[in-house]
């Protein structure tokens, strides 16, 4: 993970691209899941938020929004930008802990998985779960698999269902790559969504 925290410094950060690219579908995703909830929005996770970009958009959709990034200068930027009402924690999305941050009912990762080496992910999705309220949500952006992997990075979607055995995967579709950029545009981005057990 040390990479992201040279990148920030470097001011190279292409993931940050799909705030405009994926705006509109961010949006419609966060209404439907406040809408589906009986009792209305919860508390939300952005896992892997960098600086800041989505989690005010969960606080706007009614959650009480956290966000949470292994590194420090990026948690930084995000505390200056705000808003006042959103919490932003310095943590490592493969051991997040009930005692330091409380359950969730919504998690949103939007390129943070797909980042990680498979021993990452499994630790990801082990977390994930142990901050996880019954009941609760994962909405995640990930790129499929291309040759440009090196670059990029993705996943299968076997990889992501891999993560999370103890989630219902409730559907699959298609991310909008309008706007990306190559090669990131090539490779055929999905919004996974997963439903922890009720019970």
């Amino acid at each position: 993970m040390a990479k992201y925290a040279w990148m920030y410094r470097l001011g190279l950060t292409p993931w940050e691209r799909y705030g405009a690219a994926g705006g509109a579908q961010i949006e419609g995703l966060l209404d439907r899941e406040g809408r589906e909830r009986p009792t209305g929005p919860g508390r939300a996770l952005d896992v892997g938020c960098g600086r800041g970009q989505f989690t005010p958009v969960l606080a706007r959709h009614g959650w009480e929004a956290v966000g949470v990034d292994i590194v420090p200068e990026a948690i930084g930027a995000a505390r200056r930008k705000g808003p006042e009402e959103v919490t932003y924690v310095v943590g490592d999305v493969t051991a997040l802990r009930p005692a330091d941050l409380g359950t969730f009912d919504l998690f949103l990762d939007i390129g943070c998985f797909q980042g990680l080496d498979p021993d990452q992910r499994a630790a990801e999705g082990r977390a994930v779960t142990a901050v996880a309220a019954r009941g609760a949500t994962l909405v995640m952006l990930a790129f499929g698999p291309s040759r440009y992997r090196r670059l990029v990075e993705g996943v299968s979607r076997a990889e992501v269902e891999a993560a999370f055995p103890g989630w219902e995967l409730l559907t699959v579709e298609d991310a909008d790559p309008t706007g990306l950029g190559w090669p990131m545009n090539r490779t055929s981005p999905k919004w996974y969504r997963f439903r922890r057990a009720a019970e």
